[in-house]
């Protein structure tokens, strides 16, 4: 049966391992994640000390991509030995009823990790569009009627995602903005503005990867499909008309603006915890 991987923090709760009776020792995520990994990509591995009435030890929350792979990983380990002398008990976990989960966007780096693992280091590529400074153009400044010392720094940027063995093409818009708290000192008003353009880079190239939908089959070949759920009017847009968007007076910058990061689930579990502490947010 194939299954569908977005560019986006997994949520589902077939996708999130929880692995108890785990012993003490250095690098214990490093330990988790070498074993897990081998399954398929991991999102996150996360340690923690049990509850103080459920003895010395930790449990893990190891969340996957897919849930073939977690399906997988928990039929492989559960009741396994692998690091350590005694025995992990290692289940599927299950989201609460009631609650809803908020869908957010991978980040730039955890995008090209998926698309590294699923597509091939040659079978994707990507380029910038157009990054300009809009710093200003929303006239914030120019209302109050006068000069501040802390001023916002904004870069637009556009990115373009194509994967030539799939014949697709997708693009990103996003903005990147941070405030300046001394605009008179030059030096830190060239750093704040590196660090501005590589953070609208990185979420234009997020919001780029979140058109694009991976369909994993039963063989382990993946087709690629393209998102239309995710389409916006600047997919409508040439190159040239896309280098050219800020001077479109209409244009909110807010639009451009995303989250990518995690919110993490209230879990309960397939099987019951003997008296053990749960994950908390």
């Amino acid at each position: 049966m194939a299954e569908v991987v977005e560019f986006r923090v997994p949520t589902g709760s077939d996708q999130t391992l929880l692995v108890w009776g785990l012993e003490p020792e250095p690098g214990l995520e490093h330990s988790l994640f070498s074993v897990f990994s081998k399954f398929g990509p991991l999102y996150s591995v996360r340690a923690h000390r049990n509850a103080a009435v459920a003895g010395p030890g930790y449990y893990a929350v190891i969340k996957f991509y897919s849930a073939g792979d977690a399906s997988r990983a928990q039929h492989a380990c559960n009741g396994q030995r692998l690091f350590q002398k005694s025995p992990l008990k290692v289940c599927v976990c299950t989201k609460q009823k009631g609650f809803q989960q908020q869908v957010l966007a991978l980040n730039s780096n955890k995008c090209q990790e998926l698309a590294n693992h699923y597509l091939g280091f040659n079978g994707w590529s990507s380029r910038i569009i157009t990054l300009q400074n809009v710093s200003g153009f929303d006239g914030e400044n120019e209302e109050r009627g006068e000069t501040l010392q802390k001023r916002p720094v904004k870069y637009l940027c556009a990115v373009q995602v194509m994967l030539p063995n799939h014949g697709v093409r997708t693009t990103g818009v996003a903005l990147g903005e941070a405030d300046v708290e001394n605009s008179d000192d030059p030096l830190e008003f060239v750093t704040a503005s590196r660090r501005v353009q590589k953070l609208a880079v990185g979420k234009a190239l997020s919001s780029a990867f979140q058109k694009i939908l991976l369909i994993v089959l039963e063989n382990g070949k993946v087709a690629v499909e393209y998102n239309s759920t995710q389409e916006e009017l600047i997919d409508c847009l040439t190159e040239e008309e896309l280098k050219g968007l800020v001077q479109v007076s209409e244009l909110s910058l807010e639009q451009f603006d995303f989250e990518e990061e995690e919110v993490l689930s209230d879990l309960s579990f397939d099987d019951e915890l003997p008296s053990q502490e749960m994950p908390s947010n």
